[in-house]
């Protein structure tokens, strides 16, 4: 007769790269305000999870998945957790991740995990919450959880967890360059807040609050890659820089090099060229792997997290 064979969902979510990031005035309470176009770009995790009693998570792939935490400081993890909670479901799930974004690197994998875990434990143990209950619980477990639910071009405002999809046309071409170091986005943080401090008489007070520049979102808009060259920015890059200077070549290198701008995608240290189109990618993608770093070429916007199949 044999042993039943468990159930499986496998969703597939993308990470993303934030196209602007502005940081308000470090506050009271010790939070920043920030203002961001993310895009989801075409490097996917897939998460499985499959029927079991108890919670579990591993992690595989062709990035270096050793240092994530397989306890519940896990993001994956708590998100079936979460929802087991909410909807008092008493049962458990095996969780199995094959990474493809790079860890600490920026551009939102272990929350991509978390919204396709979401998502998949949803769908395996038929709770069926929909999308809104999914949003809000994404929502307590950090800003770019939710948008690797929704994916597409996305505005998040305020401790970047308010989200609101942007007018977004055509597709962008993006090389990027995947450092070998991991950067800590609270350090990163508190580097750029040090930095404004150390140069206070040039840089003067910054604002308390902060919106995502205009130009920005005309040049989604109307999808131009030489307009959204001109007007990409991340406040966190000068930080990034500072924590790890060997990127200042790296980028230098794209964009002596075909790439119409460069910048620090997020926290760091992945670097996102954009470029103005395939051709251009390819070889740019050429020339960094020659230089002796790890480049991939992908492409933007792409839809957030989805079923790829249930067994």
């Amino acid at each position: 007769m044999g042993t039943k064979q468990r159930r499986s969902v496998t969703v597939r979510a993308p990470g993303k790269i934030n196209v602007f990031f502005r940081v308000g005035a470090l506050q009271d309470d010790g939070y920043h305000d920030v203002a961001s176009l993310y895009q989801a770009v075409s490097l996917f995790e897939e998460v499985t999870a499959t029927e079991s009693n108890e919670f579990s998570v591993r992690f595989g792939g062709p990035v270096d998945v050793s240092g994530i935490p397989l306890d519940d400081s896990n993001l994956a993890l708590r998100a079936a957790k979460m929802l087991a909670a909410h909807t008092g479901y008493t049962g458990g799930v095996e969780l199995s991740v094959l990474k493809r974004v790079p860890v600490a690197g920026g551009m939102g994998g272990g929350s991509a995990d978390a919204a396709a875990a979401l998502l998949a434990c949803d769908e395996l143990w038929g709770t069926g919450v929909g999308r809104s209950t999914l949003h809000a619980l994404a929502a307590k477990l950090g800003a770019d959880v939710p948008f690797a639910l929704e994916g597409g071009t996305a505005v998040g405002t305020g401790r970047g967890d308010e989200l609101s999809p942007a007018l977004a046309k055509g597709s962008f071409h993006w090389v990027l360059a995947l450092p070998d170091t991991g950067l800590s986005t609270p350090v990163v943080y508190r580097t750029l807040d040090q930095h404004r401090e150390d140069h206070y008489g040039d840089l003067g007070p910054q604002p308390e609050y902060v919106k995502v520049d205009t130009e920005v979102l005309q040049a989604v808009r109307v999808g131009d890659a030489a307009t959204l060259a001109e007007a990409m920015h991340n406040d966190l890059q000068v930080a990034a820089l500072r924590l790890a200077p060997e990127l200042i070549e790296v980028l230098e290198l794209g964009e002596s090099r075909g790439a119409l701008s460069g910048i620090v995608s997020g926290s760091g240290p992945t670097l996102a060229f954009l470029v103005s189109d395939a051709q251009e990618a390819a070889e740019l993608k050429g020339v960094l792997t020659r230089a002796g770093h790890r480049a991939l070429t992908v492409t933007g916007p792409v839809v957030g997290a989805r079923v790829l199949d249930t067994h």
